[in-house]
């Protein structure tokens, strides 16, 4: 977007177009999810505002330097938690990576500035027969009930979650194409538009079969809400949470739960940890091996108990 000039350097008007070229690239190029892109979007809109109002730099990324960022995160300090101002620093970083390669921006003014030190915490994990109560909740609706297509649908949410590991965002993009019950896999297109099949044990396979059947074999997305249009991420949330509730689990478990406790389990059981960075879809070894934290977590708590002499009467 050229200025008088004749360069690529934006002026502070060209912002708004250039968020959204860079927008479009996360959803058509790095397949981000809905959810993921607002993120960007809201960072990339807080940055602007907070150059527009400093008054020193406005916004010309030929010209932006390290300084203005560092202001920014200095800024976000005291009414922040570190994680978001990791989160927005990296919005920042990948939006001027993307300035670069599109000739906008010769360097990134964000890339040497430090990261705040976030703090890690264990992902929540469910108990085996917690998974067990949370997945099978659903059916007690089913039972003596004429309409149960909401509860037949809920259930074989549930399973698929918890007996393939993946994403919410990758279960709401299953279409009718992705599955094959007679081979138990589905196919889903993960993080950097990265496809892999997925595994759906025996009785995820029975639950899915059966609400299919009720459901219907048209083509379009797997599981639908309201007006039959795809299900969104808090459709699920919610669910997850009312059924939760019903089965009078203490801990306030999200979806994602569902694949901590699938990894965690699976590490439990003997899996070696490179099968289950595949079932994952990680890219890197290295986020898989955070569920190795739960499963020494609760080895120490078993040695806490067990051992006569691990304690000080």
């Amino acid at each position: 977007m050229p200025d008088k000039s004749g360069s690529n350097t934006p002026d502070k008007a060209s912002f708004p177009a250039l968020v959204a070229e860079f927008m479009d690239y996360l959803v058509v190029e790095r397949n981000f999810s809905p959810h993921t892109r607002a993120g960007y979007e809201s960072d990339l809109r807080q940055f602007h505002e907070f150059l527009l109002e400093d008054g020193r730099w406005g916004f010309e990324p030929a010209l932006l330097t390290e300084a203005a960022v560092t202001s920014f995160v200095y800024r976000l300090h005291g009414g922040c938690r570190k994680v978001s101002i990791a989160r927005k620093l990296s919005s920042i970083r990948s939006f001027f990576r993307f300035l670069i390669r599109k000739g906008f921006a010769a360097t990134n003014p964000a890339e040497l500035v430090a990261t705040p030190k976030v703090e890690k915490y264990l992902p929540a994990v469910l108990t085996a027969e917690e998974a067990k109560s949370l997945v099978e909740a659903p059916a007690l609706k089913i039972e003596g009930k004429a309409d149960n297509r909401n509860a037949l649908r809920d259930l074989a949410i549930l399973e698929v979650l918890y007996s393939s590991g993946i994403r919410v965002s990758e279960l709401t993009g299953l279409d009718m194409k992705d599955v094959d019950l007679s081979a138990g896999t589905i196919k889903v297109l993960g993080k950097g538009s990265k496809e892999r099949i997925a595994f759906l044990g025996d009785l995820a396979k029975g639950s899915l079969r059966e609400y299919l059947r009720q459901r219907g074999g048209q083509d379009g997305p797997v599981f639908s809400g309201k007006g039959n249009a795809r299900i969104t991420p808090r459709t699920i949330q919610r669910l997850v949470k009312a059924y939760t509730a019903s089965c009078g689990i203490s801990k306030d478990p999200t979806p994602h739960a569902l694949r901590h406790s699938f990894a965690t389990h699976l590490l439990d059981a003997g899996a070696d940890l490179r099968v289950i960075q595949e079932l994952l879809g990680h890219a890197k070894l290295s986020t898989t091996q955070r569920y190795t934290k739960v499963g020494i977590q609760k080895m120490m708590e078993a040695y806490d108990s067990a051992h006569p002499r691990a304690k000080k009467s």
